[in-house]
């Protein structure tokens, strides 16, 4: 067997369901490599015991997979600038993935026990997104004092190249289910960089009818330490250069039931580098239409209603 494979049998040793899925982790990930497209340094990051650092392979090896009818180009450089190249014509489309790890979430959250009921931890679960969002835009922007570059001044991402955030939630999610939404019923992804909240109704105090509903507007959230994290990015021109959210739910673990959803957050500020609707390979498209001096944030197939 390979390094690879020898590493991720070892770590999912039992026969049956976990043999089935460590055969096909070890499959994804070793093409990955032979196709040409890991960074050189993959191999060794994989097997070296990290969790972060496997998860963070893994994730590039299976996107990589979602994306194997795209063309992926030479690069003059492996391992310098974004994981992944892919081409939309002539335009280049460069994918910077990020897995989060776990961290604040309560482990009845993360390992389902039996008979328990627990909440619903999303707050610290937006809080790992919008983290993962801003170290990827930074790479691309450079650090907000400046003192380290980004892709962009560097010359490694052009202007009009695309730049996709890939952030696989797949460490976040309750057991084996789906974590991709957040409680506003929108995306964590759309969450993160849009000023979306929570769901209200509005009740008239003496006749206690309902006189108007609709979502919180919530520029912030508030980390533990009360500090408030920004959740308007895709509002804000600086961050124009990000041109989607491409949410993924990447484990591998589709080869034994489970589901491996992925949706897209495209960013309507992004006129000179954008993603068609289409192109990432994601179960649900969600964009922001201008209307008036408004945004309309809604699924592709409603915004086009709303368009028409």
């Amino acid at each position: 067997m390979t390094r690879i494979a020898v590493h991720i049998h070892q770590r999912y040793p039992i026969s049956g369901r976990q043999e089935l899925y460590a055969a096909k982790l070890a499959g994804s990930c070793q093409t990955f490599v032979d196709s040409g497209l890991a960074d050189p340094k993959f191999t060794d990051e994989l097997v070296s015991g990290s969790d972060s650092k496997f998860w963070s392979c893994v994730s590039e090896a299976l996107l990589a997979e979602r994306l194997k009818d795209k063309t992926f180009p030479t690069r003059s450089k492996p391992g310098h600038g974004p994981d992944l190249l892919v081409l939309n014509g002539d335009r280049k489309v460069w994918i910077e993935s990020i897995c989060p790890e776990p961290v604040g979430l309560p482990d009845a959250w993360l390992n389902i026990q039996p008979g328990t009921v627990g909440d619903f931890p999303h707050q610290a679960i937006l809080l790992r997104w919008t983290s993962a969002v801003k170290e990827k835009a930074e790479k691309l922007l450079g650090s907000s004092d400046g003192q380290i570059a980004g892709y962009l001044s560097k010359g490694v991402v052009a202007p009009a190249d695309a730049y996709v955030i890939a952030v696989n939630g797949c460490r976040l999610r309750h057991g084996p289910f789906s974590a991709l939404l957040g409680i506003s019923q929108f995306p964590f992804a759309a969450e993160a960089v849009f000023p979306i909240g929570p769901y209200q109704l509005h009740i008239n105090r003496e006749t206690l009818k309902v006189v108007a509903r609709g979502h919180q507007v919530r520029f912030h959230i508030e980390k533990p330490n009360k500090a408030l994290v920004p959740t308007s990015m895709f509002l804000d021109p600086h961050f124009a250069a990000v041109s989607a959210i491409w949410a993924v739910e990447l484990d591998g673990s589709s080869v034994v039931g489970n589901q491996e959803r992925s949706v897209a957050v495209h960013n309507p500020l992004a006129r000179n580098n954008p993603v068609p609707v289409g192109f990432l390979k994601a179960d649900d498209e969600y964009v922001a239409i201008e209307h008036g001096d408004e945004y309309v944030f809604s699924k592709v197939e409603q915004a086009c209603e709303n368009a028409g």
